[in-house]
């Protein structure tokens, strides 16, 4: 099933269940009022709202009656805040590539030990809101997959954490290039270079995906695109080292996870032998993240000449179908400066 939050009913909006086309939703105040309390009391409010979710799909007169059109412009991010965002770095290639770039090696644990980071999930940006940062920090996109799971227990195998998984979504996880070297060089990691993410208009059950979700990971193109021009299409399910249960496993090794906690796959990228190939424009299948662009430009040519975001430029990220149809809406970011 389709589900979103509209920009109604207080900081945590309203729940709606989507149709399969994105054309229609219905709140759903009898089941939950918000994504967070359904999380909550998943066991019982998922088949409720599967049920909602087929009546829409197969025109039921119950779930027509109470029917809206679908406007993600009105959306939210589909949980507003969250208990917890840790983003993982599960594709090597980008990591490999920023390490290459400096001249140094990729240490051996990092194909088995994930990379992860706590993010800001007190607020989240909307899939159609503007990103307020000042050009001088270095504004980029990320475009990545995440998942939003159940309750996970400390010390959660791979296996078991995979089954906690609830629902499937986009995210565009806002970096801010030029504050990180001087934050990770105090030795504390991300704060400021991590502002507030964007997530897909609508999150889906796993099993919506059929055979594109599997070894629970999600095999699609991601497409980018910036400032209205192809920008990436790698495949998520492709050159991904660690799964999302393994990431899940990984963030739980000394915690419990509460229902609502989202994991980030990092920034989708797959491995490209010609480094001349790599844009769609050379044949290749592009990238999903400015940075990767200037790690190549650095390799190839000793420095980058792309520049990062400016005020005006907008990312467009979206995930269809085998047959064309877009699975999650699209995230649509605009960079705006902050008010003077």
């Amino acid at each position: 099933m389709k589900l979103a939050t509209l920009k109604q009913g207080g900081r945590d909006g309203t729940l709606v269940v989507v149709s399969r086309d994105l054309a229609l939703c219905q709140p759903v105040p009898a089941i939950a009022a918000t994504l967070q309390a359904a999380l909550d009391d998943w066991t019982r409010a998922a088949p409720e709202l599967q049920a909602v979710y087929d009546s829409l799909n197969g025109g039921g007169t119950a779930a027509n009656r109470h029917a809206i059109a679908f406007d993600p412009a009105q959306c939210h991010s589909p949980l507003p805040r969250a208990y917890q965002w840790a983003d993982g770095s599960a594709y090597i290639n980008h990591v490999e590539l920023v390490r290459r770039a400096r001249g140094a090696e990729l240490p051996e644990s990092f194909y088995t030990d994930p990379l992860m980071y706590q993010g800001g999930s007190d607020s989240f940006i909307g899939p159609r809101d503007a990103v307020i940062a000042e050009e001088a920090w270095g504004i980029d996109f990320e475009a990545e997959v995440a998942v939003v799971t159940g309750d996970v227990p400390l010390g959660a195998s791979p296996e078991a954490a995979a089954q906690a998984i609830r629902l499937v979504m986009l995210v565009n996880d806002v970096s801010l290039r030029n504050l990180i070297p001087n934050e990770l060089a105090k030795g504390f990691g991300f704060f400021q270079s991590k502002p507030a993410s964007a997530f897909s208009p609508v999150a889906v059950t796993p099993d919506e995906l059929g055979g594109d979700w599997h070894e629970a990971r999600l095999h699609r193109p991601l497409e980018v695109a910036y400032n209205g021009e192809p920008f990436g299409r790698p495949n998520a399910g492709v050159d991904m080292t660690f799964d999302f249960g393994q990431l899940i496993a990984h963030a739980a090794k000394t915690r419990e996870l509460e229902a609502g906690t989202i994991i980030g796959s990092g920034t989708v990228s797959n491995k490209q032998g010609d480094l001349w190939g790599s844009s769609i424009a050379n044949g290749g299948v592009g990238y999903c993240c400015i940075a990767e662009v200037r790690m190549y430009e650095t390799i190839a040519a000793g420095k980058p000449t792309t520049g990062f975001m400016r005020a005006g430029d907008t990312v467009r990220i979206e995930m269809r179908d085998a047959a064309g149809h877009s699975i999650f809406g699209y995230i649509e970011n605009k960079v705006a400066l902050p008010a003077r």
